[in-house]
């Protein structure tokens, strides 16, 4: 079994977890291949040790032999995940050494029982949708999908902007707002969630467009489907604004049409028998927990 290892920082107090991960994956008998960002946290760590393994560096450098990808790190650093992964299916699983952890919901306490359960298969895959984005001027290249969402946002504290959003060919609305949040089934517990937007359960099949401080109250978030096309251009005071997907942005001139659809590919989320997104949800968000009874 040959597994690859990605994270950018690790707190020191995750030093023993660290050691505790690459002892039990050497138990196993894993092949380890480590991402270069992760050389100089492991070292920072204290961590020593010498290790059978191979670097890399980009997706180009997986090959199809790597059964799985571990995300060592928070949500942000789970997102990285999907740039190297990109279309080679490789199974994804989130080791939690951050803060929520929707996305890396494996904790600490779990990491041998983890690497246990991908040697014997005791586990299941869950297939997530990705938006993808395109423009004339090709703004972010070929990485130009967003597994949690597309947000199109005002550059400065200045006027609102108005972004002319057009669905499957049809007018939908011209939004004067802060931004606008596309998002994915898997983003609908980010940042659509914190602007008021409606938690989707994962394969539903289903984006979520949620304004962000809407101008006009009675503009909602709208459910709409995966199949759907969207064409949106932005107008406003300044001369650019910015696009973001996921934690990626760039700066986005008024009237660039841009197009925004299901991806492709999807990517490949590695569940643990014993997890669940609805334990994920009363966990996360403190769902059904009294705080008057501390």
């Amino acid at each position: 079994m040959r597994i690859a290892l990605y994270g950018k920082s690790i707190d020191q107090n995750y030093s023993s977890d660290i050691k505790e991960l690459f002892q039990h994956l050497d138990k196993v008998g894993a092949k380890i291949l480590i991402h270069k960002k992760l050389i100089g946290p492991l070292k920072a760590c204290g961590f020593e040790e010498e290790f059978d393994s191979q670097y890399f560096e980009s997706s180009k450098d997986l090959s199809e032999g790597v059964d799985f990808l571990l995300s060592i790190g928070g949500d942000g650093t789970f997102l990285d995940t999907i740039l190297l992964v990109g279309n080679l299916n490789i199974p994804v699983l989130g080791i939690n050494m951050g803060r929520l952890g929707f996305l890396s919901h494996t904790s600490t306490s779990e990491i041998k029982d983890a690497i246990d359960a991908l040697v014997s298969g005791d586990y299941s895959i869950e297939e997530r949708s990705l938006l993808k984005l395109d423009s004339d001027n090709n703004l972010f290249a070929e990485n130009n999908y967003a597994l949690n969402e597309i947000a199109i946002m005002k550059r400065d504290s200045s006027s609102m902007i108005t972004i002319h959003t057009e669905l499957d060919g049809k007018h939908l609305n011209s939004y004067w707002t802060d931004g606008l949040i596309i998002s994915t089934a898997t983003g609908s517990t980010a940042y659509s969630l914190s602007c008021g937007g409606p938690i989707l359960m994962p394969g539903s099949g289903n984006f979520v467009l949620t304004p962000i401080a809407p101008h006009n109250l009675n503009v909602r978030p709208i459910v709409v489907g995966d199949n759907s096309i969207l064409k949106i251009s932005v107008e406003s005071r300044a001369e650019k604004n910015l696009v973001a997907l996921d934690s990626r942005s760039k700066e986005l001139e008024n009237g660039l049409e841009l197009t925004i659809q299901k991806a492709e590919h999807k990517i490949s989320l590695v569940q643990l028998n014993n997890h669940s997104f609805l334990q994920s949800l009363r966990n996360k968000l403190s769902w059904g927990l009294d705080k008057r009874n501390k």
